[in-house]
């Protein structure tokens, strides 16, 4: 049954999409799919904490086409041209031979006062930037509790990283693996030292075999 959403850029949107979402990883089916990427390039930012269904989507989809297209975007933005028509009808209001100098040429005494103003401003605090990470960890053999081997990596908690959605998904044999996600803030939490000094380390690789990094995207 085809599902409708509208308004995604308004809270009232963003609440049918919430409640759509409780309990799933995704809009159709258990697998990313083209119902996904048409409701993800509707939403234009990830919701907030009031929508944690729809965030945690957003993530996920946002991991998944990080993977598909890694050139680096530039930001593009679109706005209705008639917003600008008033603008530019004032602009052409204006009297060209108007006297009013607006752009004069700039004093030696104006270049040693922007100078001091510029040195007195208090050095701009660089903000850490954030990634969302999805990771496949892979148990020992199809014995392995997969509940236990969730519950330990879970378990693992440090400043800076915050664990998201997982599913398991099967790899062949009876053998199915821990699909998860995470944000971590990138001055804070090292992927490498997470993977190869913590859940590849005792008590955690009682249950797991290997951890890959599927998708790695830029917050």
């Amino acid at each position: 049954m085809a599902v409708t959403f509208s308004d995604l850029h308004a809270a009232e949107g963003l609440k049918a999409l919430e409640a759509h979402l409780a309990g799933k990883t995704y809009i159709s089916g258990d697998v990313i799919s083209k119902d996904d990427i048409k409701v993800f390039a509707a939403v234009p930012t990830k919701p907030g904490a009031e929508f944690p269904n729809a965030a945690r989507w957003y993530d996920t989809i946002a991991a998944a086409t990080a993977s598909r297209f890694p050139g680096k975007a530039a930001g593009v933005s679109a706005s209705a041209p008639a917003a600008a028509a008033p603008a530019a009808e004032s602009a052409m209001d204006v009297d060209d031979d108007d006297d009013l100098d607006l752009f004069g040429d700039e004093t030696e005494e104006d270049k040693a006062a922007a100078a001091e103003r510029a040195a007195a401003k208090p050095a701009k605090k660089k903000e850490s930037g954030k990634s969302s990470v999805l990771m496949d960890i892979k148990p020992w053999d199809d014995e392995t509790d997969m509940k236990k081997l969730e519950e330990s990596v879970r378990s693992v908690q440090m400043e800076g990283l915050t664990w998201g959605a997982s599913k398991l998904v099967a790899v062949g044999y009876g053998i199915k693996k821990l699909q998860i996600m995470m944000t971590i803030i990138d001055d804070l939490v090292s992927v490498d030292t997470l993977v190869e000094e913590v859940l590849q380390e005792p008590p955690h690789n009682e249950y797991i075999q290997s951890c890959d990094i599927v998708a790695f995207n830029k917050i």
